[in-house]
């Protein structure tokens, strides 16, 4: 594996906590090592029934630690915490993260991430049924919140013989996000000060500071009359994710909006209606955006015309002529400037993957977010969604049924990597797998 000159001699706690994919942490363990990281192994009690010590002491570029007390060192958590350059914690467990969301220092490994400013990567691996579980979900969406980076696990073989969503991330998919997040806050050390404070890039939450971040969210209405209209079941929650998720991130965030959710806080919410005029506001913004995310639902057509007065039953069935709404996300991608990095999605009940390659193309656009909105938890008005990213690299990443908070961020760390395609901090494009 390739050294960078901003990863080699990177301190890397590498945390273990008690899962059976705690074997998959050797490999990881060597391959941040070959990558140039100075990995320092932590391991809990529970981590210690299924891998040994020696394993990891052998691999790793100091001995593997797991005990507050058994340390030489009278605070060993505070010691590491502050040495970190990077934490990843593979395999976590729901009651790791539950521990660490909470503030449990109960153990070696959640007092260092508890007593670190870096940032920190948590992979979480378990059962199907308990990632589905609301109250991990909740524990994975606050940690994003905070700015912890979520690299979500992949549907395959589990323990037992079960089959399902829980399996960790494959060992190259880690490494890369672990490596991008170290040239990225590398990066952003060396670079001259921003207006993101210095708590925000210590934990990683500035790779998009500087960057003007432009978001549609919700379903338009195309009115019938002056009360009804034609619309979606759209409630523009994963819009609005990846709004606050960009403002987490350090972007100076402009929401085109049809809801009347919240915006982020510092963001410039401008609330629309109709097709015509989200394309009239987007339009506007959309010259000054380095990033532009369609994730609104535009209806496709409106009525011809619009009734004057509220049509009444008595008056019989009316004839309603409907006409095509501008493509808004076509028209963006001819217009789009150098550099500018643009987001469609698409929402499908068949033909998921394939419909939204053609989108891709036809479309002009860097990055398609497809889901299935047939399928349960997923999409409209829920707070979970399952979808497949792809960009015009070829490149595909599956992210299953997960908070809309972590699929946002899944989003932002794509949209990261290609505006890195267009600087000198480019990783080039990655393929994540799910096959085992």
């Amino acid at each position: 594996m390739e050294m960078s000159p901003r990863t080699e001699g990177k301190r890397v706690v590498l945390g273990v906590s008690g899962g059976i994919a705690a074997y998959k942490a050797v490999e990881l363990c060597r391959r941040l090592v070959d990558a140039g990281a100075h990995v320092v192994p932590v391991l809990t009690e529970e981590a210690l029934r299924f891998v040994g010590e020696v394993t990891f002491s052998a691999l790793a570029s100091e001995p593997c630690r797991h005990s507050l007390w058994d340390d030489v060192d009278p605070i060993p958590h505070t010691r590491l915490g502050q040495s970190a350059d990077l934490i990843v914690v593979a395999p976590a467990t729901a009651r790791f993260i539950g521990s660490y969301v909470a503030g449990f220092a109960d153990g070696l490994l959640t007092a260092t991430v508890l007593a670190t400013r870096a940032p920190v990567v948590v992979c979480p691996a378990m059962h199907t049924e308990m990632w589905e579980h609301p109250a991990v979900q909740e524990n994975l969406a606050t940690l994003s919140r905070r700015g912890v980076r979520i690299v979500p696990p992949v549907a395959g073989p589990l323990a037992g013989g079960d089959v399902g969503t829980g399996r960790m991330a494959e060992v190259t998919d880690i490494v890369d996000a672990v490596l991008s997040l170290l040239d990225r806050t590398s990066l952003q050390a060396s670079a001259p000060a921003s207006d993101s404070s210095p708590a925000d890039r210590a934990t990683g939450q500035g790779d998009l500071s500087g960057r003007r971040v432009l978001v549609s969210a919700g379903g338009t209405r195309e009115p019938i009359d002056p009360v009804r209209f034609i619309g979606n079941r759209s409630s523009g929650k994963q819009g609005h994710a990846i709004a606050e998720a960009a403002a987490r991130r350090g972007a100076e965030v402009v929401l085109v909006t049809t809801t009347a959710l919240p915006g982020p806080p510092g963001a410039e919410v401008i609330r629309v209606e109709t097709a015509a005029e989200m394309e009239g506001a987007l339009f506007d913004e959309a010259a000054r955006a380095d990033v532009v995310v369609m994730a609104a639902a535009v209806a496709d057509f409106r009525p011809k015309g619009m009734a004057t007065k509220k049509l009444s039953r008595s008056e019989g069935a009316p004839e309603i002529v409907l006409e095509p709404t501008p493509d808004i996300l076509a028209e963006l991608g001819r217009r789009r400037r150098d550099g500018q990095v643009l987001v469609g999605f698409a929402a499908e009940i068949h033909e998921v993957a394939e419909r939204a390659s053609r989108k891709l193309a036809s479309k002009g656009v860097d990055v398609i977010v497809a889901n299935d909105v047939s399928a349960p938890g997923v999409g409209f008005d829920h707070d979970t969604n399952a979808v497949t990213i792809l960009d015009s690299h070829g490149s595909l990443m599956e992210v299953p049924l997960a908070s809309k908070v972590l699929v946002a961020e899944a989003v932002l760390d794509t949209v990261v990597d290609r505006l890195g395609d267009h600087g000198e901090n480019t990783r080039g494009a990655k393929q994540s797998r799910s096959d085992q």
